[in-house]
């Protein structure tokens, strides 16, 4: 369904076809509708294969699924969006990057054979986009977390374990939240998941920005380029319960 936009002309509205979501090299038969609810039905997008989304191409286990979108190859990303077409919860996760490079890794929830994307946005507001297919067994995001099983999932909440160091291209910053994330899609376990996380050098200087979704992987962990090597960074979060969520990382040590 084509989308409007009205301009005024003459004191009259006009009716403009919105820009169309370009054709999608993966086919995938929720491309244009996912992607206009994420990124907007006028959103300027170009698929750009500088945008490397590294990844399995089977899910050996569709709970956890490593994806890694690598961008560092071009000039003014300001956020990455990791988006999975065919899940339940297709935006994983939104990271708004300021002193950082553009690159995050993270572990995500399938539901069934999909294409998994990353999606820069750039300075101009315009959007690059890569991905793949990936195999998936499904359920990923209808089963019950693991922590739910044992049972001990609520006398972990809060907990961050967090290190950063240097090596090969520059710094690095790995994270690890315990949570259940919780997707709402398991009979009587209402939706719960982590939230927002943000982190900063000590001072105040802003490294980046993640909001996250269910399709996340149970104990969240996220891998980061900052752009601060030699600062200490400060950690804090929240989960949809306002639980909370901080850590101070110490200044990196070389690997």
């Amino acid at each position: 369904m084509t989308s409007l936009r009205f301009f005024p002309l003459a004191g009259l509205l006009v009716a403009t076809p919105a820009a169309a979501l370009p054709d999608d090299p993966l086919q995938s038969p929720m491309w244009e509708f996912v992607g206009s609810q994420i990124l907007g039905a006028d959103a300027s997008v170009r698929f750009d294969p500088r945008v490397r989304v590294v990844m399995p191409q089977i899910a050996e286990n569709q709970r956890v699924f490593p994806v890694t979108v690598d961008a560092r190859g071009i000039a003014g990303v300001r956020r990455i969006v990791v988006m999975i077409d065919l899940n339940p919860i297709q935006k994983a996760v939104d990271y708004q990057l300021r002193e950082a490079e553009p690159y995050l890794s993270v572990r995500v929830k399938l539901d069934q054979r999909t294409p998994v994307r990353g999606l820069v946005q750039l300075a101009d507001g315009s959007w690059l986009a890569g991905g793949s297919w990936i195999d998936a067994a499904g359920g990923g995001c209808s089963a019950p977390p693991v922590s739910r099983v044992k049972g001990d999932w609520a006398q972990h909440l809060g907990e961050v374990r967090g290190e950063q160091w240097t090596g090969g291209s520059g710094g690095t910053l790995r994270l690890a939240f315990r949570h259940p994330m919780d997707t709402g899609l398991v009979d009587n376990i209402p939706a719960y998941h982590l939230e927002e996380v943000t982190v900063a050098t000590a001072g105040g200087k802003r490294v980046g920005t993640l909001q996250i979704q269910a399709a996340t992987a149970e104990d969240p962990v996220f891998t980061l380029r900052p752009r601060t090597a030699g600062e200490e960074l400060r950690i804090t979060g929240r989960d949809t319960n306002g639980v909370g969520y901080a850590a101070l990382i110490p200044a990196v040590r070389a690997r």
